[in-house]
């Protein structure tokens, strides 16, 4: 079972079995933590909106914490803390965690822990601006799906992706890209500005009918939806369905 909070914005709580992940978290609640689980701490950039210092307190009463900054973030250095740079890896305790190159400021992660793989794309995005002009917008499309490329192959569990309503009839261009590149099992769409209306609009994009089960609907800070995680065929059952 994986546990996802929706806190604000670009913030979730995800618990798994072996471990808590926080991203990105900068306002909400938390909700209750239990005792005895490894806690890591996200931060993809040090925008306001991304980060605020507020997280350094969660070692007053969380034993087991571990921080994973992006490089951009204004942290002291600790034995607990990791400023990660883009394109790097780094194994600390019980999780491995990759990092892209973001297209805005820092980075994204793809976090592994246990049988379980999360991606939390920070603030890379398909940024479309219609102002910024051809040359522009010709970069960031280039850029952004070189980027999810290097997720081909990966079996992620849960994603969490921009749908910036800002960009108008581009919002949902780097969700519709990171869908289809990738083999996602649930993705949340983020960074919406508190437009939960943008939901609807998602679910009527004709591009989004194949993978529309998968999107999951935030309607209020502090929900909570809980997952089942994907069961793996063996080669054996494999066979079986393709003999049926």
């Amino acid at each position: 079972m994986i546990r996802v909070t929706y806190l604000s914005h670009s913030g979730f709580l995800v618990e798994l079995e072996q471990a808590y992940l926080l991203f990105d978290y900068y306002k909400g609640e938390l909700p209750e933590i239990k005792a005895g689980k490894p806690f890591f701490v996200f931060v993809s950039h040090a925008h306001y909106d991304h980060f605020r210092k507020d997280i350094f307190k969660l070692r007053e009463y969380i034993p087991e914490i571990y921080y994973i900054l992006s490089n951009d973030v204004d942290a002291p250095k600790r034995e607990d803390t990791v400023l990660a740079g883009p394109n790097e890896e780094h194994i600390i305790g019980s999780l491995k965690v990759r990092t892209l190159r973001s297209t805005d400021e820092g980075v994204a992660f793809l976090a592994e822990c246990g049988d379980c793989t999360v991606y939390h794309a920070g603030d890379l995005n398909w940024w479309h601006w219609e102002e910024e002009g051809k040359a522009y917008n010709t970069m960031m499309r280039r850029n952004y799906q070189y980027e999810i490329n290097k997720l081909h192959g990966v079996k992620i569990d849960v994603a969490f992706v921009p749908v910036d309503p800002r960009l108008g009839e581009q919002y949902f261009w780097g969700l519709d890209c990171f869908m289809k590149r990738t083999d996602t099992q649930a993705v949340f769409p983020m960074h919406f500005w508190d437009n939960y209306g943008i939901f609807d609009r998602i679910v009527l994009e004709k591009s989004a009918e194949e993978y529309v089960d998968k999107i999951y609907r935030i309607t209020k800070e502090g929900q909570t939806f809980e997952l089942e995680k994907r069961e793996e065929k063996s080669f054996a059952d494999s066979v079986k369905e393709m003999m049926d």
